[in-house]
């Protein structure tokens, strides 16, 4: 008989770091494009996997040293081969039981609606924008350019549906959502991706967490995002969800200004590109990075004409020059009272926050 122990303890022995089980009914709230239950309409449970990020990926960027570390290991390593692998293992064992098993990487940005601004359609990142542009007559159409949204069948949703990763945790139990909208574990604090199984095996569920709030409120986040992408909690601009009872609450990021700022950081935070790129601001192309235009998937397309060429992804994932909300949030929960106190035998930040002269 298949039980929720023999989940986890499978996860763990495969190499998860925390595995929660809930049922899927928890997510009953969600629009439908971001209801996982149109994945598998017969699935009952949902099973969330922790995968935790070395807090030392984050030491090159924090120092202002080296870039690659992060999203090669903990996006891509992750990602990619990790979680997959697990996901498998756990899987099997879910099927050998005589249950189906759903298995669900995180994808990232394959939804029917823009995950940067819930608009219909789905929008490409600016890097396979670029790519159709320069390769449109030798390539075919990339499917986020095609409006595809019709729905395969009468109650149904359109295809490639991507969930909200981040509540899902929260419903499996996993941790809360902090208010840069990053997921809290009290293991791990901000540092963790996350991968999921459904499945059509009843379970024994996870209460959601409800210890002591692993949020401060600090507004860190707000203070060292170089774009100033998360307005302070005294603005008001927040977003509220209530997920089967929980009520979830974060800032109303701009989110295609932190794109930009994720990829690119800024004059002050990004060693790649020359100074007097930014100096010149060709044609205003980089009026977005230097705080002259509003954030739009049109100004993001001129950052990334002027700046591409200073740093490929050579690993497949772009290079994490900013990253403020999240050491700054490890930073406040390494002290006495947040969830990662003593942790580390040192802190991860010992002096201010780097940044260039220029």
């Amino acid at each position: 008989m298949l039980t929720s122990q023999m989940i986890k303890e499978a996860a763990r022995r495969a190499g998860a770091d925390a595995c929660g089980i809930a049922p899927i009914s928890r997510m009953d709230s969600a629009p439908d494009d971001m209801n996982p239950k149109f994945l598998f309409p017969e699935a009952k449970s949902m099973i969330g996997f922790i995968f935790r990020i070395p807090r030392g990926v984050q030491r090159g960027i924090e120092e202002g040293t080296q870039f690659f570390q992060y999203p090669s290991m903990a996006y891509g390593g992750i990602n990619e081969i990790f979680a997959p692998a697990v996901l498998y293992t756990v899987g099997k064992l879910i099927e050998d039981e005589g249950y189906e098993a759903f298995v669900y990487r995180n994808t990232g940005a394959r939804g029917s609606v823009s995950d940067m601004d819930g608009s219909p359609g789905g929008s490409l990142s600016p890097e396979e924008q670029i790519e159709i542009n320069e390769n449109a007559k030798t390539s075919t159409a990339h499917h986020r350019s095609v409006q595809f949204t019709r729905p395969t069948r009468s109650d149904n949703v359109a295809p490639d549906l991507q969930f909200h990763f981040r509540l899902a945790a929260v419903a499996c139990g996993l941790g809360e959502i902090g208010y840069s909208k990053m997921l809290l574990t009290p293991q791990f604090g901000p540092l963790q991706r996350l991968a999921f199984i459904f499945t059509d095996a009843e379970l024994e569920y996870d209460e959601m967490y409800n210890g002591e709030p692993l949020c401060k409120k600090c507004m860190r986040c707000v203070r060292e995002c170089p774009g100033k992408c998360i307005p302070d909690i005294k603005s008001g601009r927040t977003i509220k969800v209530n997920l089967a009872g929980k009520e979830c609450e974060w800032a109303d990021i701009d989110m295609w200004k932190c794109y930009a700022f994720y990829t690119h950081a800024g004059r002050y935070q990004n060693p790649f590109v020359p100074k007097e790129v930014w100096d010149k601001n060709e044609n205003g192309a980089l009026d977005l990075m230097e705080g002259k235009a509003e954030a739009s998937e049109v100004e993001i397309m001129k950052v990334y004409g002027a700046l591409q060429k200073y740093f490929p992804s050579w690993v497949g994932y772009n290079m994490a020059k900013c990253g403020g909300c999240i050491r700054g949030c490890v930073s406040r929960l390494e002290m006495k009272d947040g969830c990662l106190a003593g942790r580390f035998e040192a802190p991860l930040r010992t002096k201010k926050p780097w940044k260039l002269e220029r």
